[in-house]
């Protein structure tokens, strides 16, 4: 039986956040003056273990789960990540098991990951020139690192795809050079509206650059694009080709919101179940994890939660823009 909210959405895909820790300090997600040396991350007590994870995982299964997403933080920070993926992967062959990676640890676990069953990386990559690469992120480490391990993916074989912030005034002039970089690879470029997630990140209408405006931007560059169908209503992106066949993709959370067909929960690295990635607050399922609850107990906790899931936040932003909201690096993207 799948199970449905208030809206009728099934819960179908499941962002399993690792860590709440991270090797980059993006501004859009982990701002340093909030995420300094002196900010107190999650203690290793209170993160929940793999065994743990695959018993929420083997819960949903049976009802409808199909995907899940590997986040963080960087989830490769997690120590031993493969082994997670291993026992995932023993819960089902047919499992689709996704990592959303900075990529900057990549190369170095990509085998690992390889050989436990990954089906897939999402690689977040928001400017190929070195500078602005390094503005975005507040670091000091650079694109070519992240090319390394997508050159490697690629030889692997595992499909892979660019998630790239746009954000204006600082990196809306990449937004040609990644389609031109990436296109001819065969490689999926998707461009995110700079969104308004957790509450450090100083977030205003005025730094956003719409998706209109991107394809603007591109159809300059690269002729009239082409809209295609998604291949699922709760797919978040929209999806465009150039006359070459590159494929293009736009996160159009805030100006053109996709609510109405969201499926995903978003599990914390501490083991709280959140039912948007706007959410205020989260439900505690360590709890009852550490108190040897069976598969049919999660299951039962969790579809208590979703069957009074009613979260329109994206719809409903024009007057719920305030308020303390989950930070991304708690619950990924």
């Amino acid at each position: 039986m799948v199970i449905k909210d208030v809206l009728n959405r099934p819960l179908l895909d499941l962002r399993i956040s690792v860590t709440d820790r991270c090797n980059m300090r993006c501004r859009y997600c982990m701002p340093r003056e909030h995420f300094d040396e002196n900010h107190e991350f999650l203690p290793k007590e209170d993160i929940l273990t793999f065994e743990e994870i695959v018993c929420i995982v083997r819960a949903l299964l049976p009802h409808g789960l199909r995907k899940i997403r590997l986040t963080g933080g960087e989830p490769l920070l997690r120590k031993d990540i493969h082994e997670l993926i291993r026992q995932l992967r023993g819960c089902s062959k047919n499992l689709d098991i996704a990592i959303t990676t900075n990529g900057l640890l990549l190369k170095k676990h990509l085998q690992n990951l390889y050989e436990a069953g990954l089906s897939r990386v999402t690689i977040s990559l928001d400017a190929l020139d070195e500078g602005t690469f390094q503005r975005m992120g507040d670091t000091t480490a650079r694109p070519s690192h992240v090319l390394e391990a997508i050159d490697a993916v690629q030889e692997i074989g595992l499909p892979v795809k660019i998630n790239a912030v746009i954000k204006k005034g600082v990196n809306e002039r990449e937004i040609s050079s990644m389609v031109q970089t990436f296109g001819p690879r065969n490689i999926p470029v998707r461009f995110i509206e700079y969104m308004d997630v957790g509450s450090t990140n100083d977030w205003n209408l005025d730094h956003v650059v719409t998706a209109n405006e991107m394809r603007s931007i591109l159809s300059k560059e690269f002729g009239s694009l082409r809209v295609h169908q998604s291949s699922h209503p709760s797919d978040v992106a929209k999806l465009y080709t150039t006359s070459n066949n590159w494929q293009i993709g736009f996160i159009e959370s805030i100006t053109n919101p996709f609510c109405g067909d969201c499926s995903r929960a978003r599990l914390s690295a501490n083991g709280r179940i959140y039912t948007c990635l706007f959410a205020n607050n989260g439900h505690d399922l360590r709890s009852i994890l550490r108190m040897d609850a069976s598969s049919e107990d999660v299951f039962q906790a969790i579809q208590s939660i979703w069957l009074n899931r009613n979260d329109r936040y994206s719809e409903e932003r024009s007057h719920q823009t305030r308020g303390v909201k989950v930070e991304m690096s708690y619950i990924g993207g």
